[in-house]
């Protein structure tokens, strides 16, 4: 009789234990970085190869998102491999990812008008308890040398970084562009050379979590990061260089050209319709309104079609396009009504920051139109958003304003400056008659006029939602303890240099200023509170960053029931600092109602975070002038 001695595959060592993360990591923490060691190889001009190890240690709840991965890909980027793993607190593992259990998805199959190849692995390794910690491996072949990997390791708050390190192999006949931001003090770039290639390391170790703070710049301008991007590149046959905006922009052009050709039947179209027109500018609005009412916007992310537009005779026949094919129709139907036009390139988005100008790289998402004109001798440039049904003529607002763009001309890119939009175009005037009763209770009429960045949200209401949704979203928004809202209207303003929106509220406020004995007391600023913010807790580490400079302006007045006479009226306040200034007084007019006045500018800029404890007590001001309080006194019995 024989026996067998069955032999099990032995259990893999424990790695990754949560006891392993230096305590100073752990505090104040959602999940820790253990490992993120990020490979990029440059082949050649033509194709890199990408490769991520990524490890993370999930300490509570608030920290689940770091449990699942995803990777992106498309024709031009391929996926080798993804792998993953995930492990107990004390570094045995509990699952490896099994290949049914990577998903994958289309960009637009959520819905919505695409035309792309651009798609998403992903997989989900959460846990129901945590502490646990994923690991995620995975390469991607790029044959799109455009773009290089971004290597920023603490992209999200409430993240610590253990380890982390990014090496570049390239050869020394493509030497590797990068830009180092936010590094800490002591981090420097090792570079070597072995044989024919070129190689650079950054690695980051212990950073503890990086906290979202008020009014602070967007946390990818805070956290360390190495920017790459190539000197030479080559996509799908097409060769050209980031060396410079004029090189880089020569490119675009170039990929571009020739594919401007209207049918026609279309150029015969546009010479009616601006036969007439007095001058260029005329010509260009009448083209513009025609290009509104006569096209549609699709996504196209096919291939080289993320940069490479369809002919402008495809849009004449279709009536559809992305951002690209769309300015560059209008470019032509322009071209047509004898006004010259560019092209731009543009880092899009309310959000997003402008462009890296000492940087040359495609830092874009969109494509817009620059119109040169001329008035009395000067130059008047036109700009115009060609994906848009609604967007008012010549603006651009807070998607692609204040900012730099890539202006593609036949001698290579230029970069130049969109329309900047300041305090004196982003305004909110709001006129308020409120109407007392003698038991406490109050009716209004509120009239608020937004223009320029101040409307381009209402602007959105008015033209994406009906009035019923659009009554329930500013509803919702009122910041009135009880109130009946009783006549609601949003309109356009009649057109004029910037668009605007008028919003018309009508309103019961119930128990609105319940006399207490003989007096009354108002705080007559209904709806423009500014809140004081939070108190800094620990020391300040970001600047103090104002995104949107804009001025509020209000006036208030209040009618008073029969019986009632104007007491005390709060003091004038008057603020004059580096972030803004603000005013508001009241008097009592010759009628008898008071008046209110409030007048608040915001300044946009960056000021070093020492200034932070300045703005603090700007806002605490302006919070408490805004709750100031007028008393009425009943001089009937």
């Amino acid at each position: 009789m024989s026996s067998f001695l069955l032999l099990r595959p032995a259990a893999p060592e424990p790695k990754y234990a949560v006891s392993d993360i230096p305590a100073a990591l752990r505090e104040g923490t959602h999940a820790v970085l253990r490992a993120d060691d990020e490979v990029v190889t440059v082949k050649s001009a033509s194709r890199l190869v990408h490769t991520v190890h990524r490890v993370i240690t999930v300490l509570d709840p608030a920290g689940d998102d770091f449990g699942r991965h995803s990777v992106g890909y498309d024709a031009l980027n391929t996926i080798t491999y993804l792998r993953g793993a995930v492990y107990d607190a004390n570094g045995r593992q509990l699952h490896q990812l099994r290949a049914a259990e990577i998903h994958d998805q289309g960009q637009g199959d959520a819905g919505g008008s695409f035309m792309t190849d651009v798609r998403v692995r992903y997989a989900d390794l959460r846990q129901p308890q945590t502490p646990y910690t994923v690991e995620f491996d995975y390469e991607i072949v790029s044959d799109n040398t455009l773009f290089y990997p971004e290597w920023q390791p603490q992209e999200e708050e409430g993240l610590a970084v253990q380890a982390a390190s990014l090496r570049v192999s390239t050869p020394a006949t493509l030497p590797l562009r990068y830009q180092e931001r936010q590094l800490p003090a002591g981090t420097a770039v090792a570079h070597t050379t072995a044989g024919s290639q070129e190689v650079y390391q950054w690695q980051l170790a212990n950073l503890p979590a990086a906290d979202e703070e008020d009014a602070a710049p967007p946390l990818a301008d805070l956290t360390p990061a190495v920017v790459l991007a190539p000197g030479t590149f080559e996509v799908q046959g097409h060769k050209g260089t980031c060396a410079s905006w004029q090189s880089l922009g020569q490119w675009s052009y170039e990929l571009n050209a020739g594919r401007d050709q209207l049918p026609p039947a279309t150029v015969a179209k546009v010479a009616a319709l601006v036969k007439d027109a007095p001058d260029a500018r005329t010509r260009v609005q009448r083209v513009y309104e025609m290009l509104q009412g006569s096209t549609r916007y699709i996504s196209v992310q096919l291939g080289l079609g993320g940069w490479q537009t369809f002919p402008a005779s495809a849009v004449a026949s279709s009536g559809y396009g992305d951002c690209k094919a769309l300015s560059n129709y209008t470019k032509a139907l322009l071209a047509a009504a004898g006004v010259p036009a560019y092209m731009a390139l543009v880092g899009a988005g309310s959000d997003r920051g402008d462009l890296r100008v000492d940087f040359p790289s495609s830092q874009f998402n969109h494509a817009i139109l620059c119109v040169p004109l001329a008035k009395g001798g000067r130059p008047d440039t036109l700009w115009l958003e060609c994906t848009s049904q609604t967007e008012a003529f010549g603006y651009m607002g807070s998607f692609t304003g204040n900012r730099h763009a890539l202006l593609l001309t036949p001698d290579g890119g230029k970069l130049v400056a969109t329309p900047r939009y300041g305090a004196a175009e982003n305004r909110r005037e709001r006129r308020i008659d409120l109407f007392l009763d003698a038991v406490g209770g109050a009716t209004a009429t509120a009239r608020t006029l937004r223009t320029g960045q101040e409307q381009d949200f209402y602007a959105q209401l008015l033209h994406e939602l009906g009035p019923a949704e659009q009554k329930k979203y500013v509803t919702d928004r009122l910041q009135l303890p009880t109130f009946t809202l009783t006549k609601f209207n949003l309109a356009a303003k009649p057109a004029g240099r910037l668009p605007g929106v008028v919003e018309t509220l009508g309103l019961t406020l119930p128990g609105f200023a319940v006399p207490s004995g003989k007096r009354v007391f108002i705080s007559p600023n209904l709806l423009s509170r500014l809140p004081a913010l939070p108190a800094q807790i620990g020391e300040r580490q970001a600047a103090v960053w104002l995104p949107r400079a804009s001025l509020h302006a209000d006036t208030v007045r209040l009618h008073l029931p029969a019986g009632f006479r104007a007491e005390t009226l709060p003091a004038a306040v008057q603020l004059s600092t580096a972030y803004g200034t603000y005013a508001s007084h009241y008097i009592s007019l010759p009628d008898g109602t008071v008046q209110y006045i409030r007048r608040l500018e915001l300044k946009r800029g960056q000021l070093p975070r020492t200034a932070y404890a300045g703005y603090l007590d700007f806002r605490r001001k302006i919070s408490t002038a805004d709750k100031a309080q007028v008393v009425l006194l009943k001089t009937e019995s």
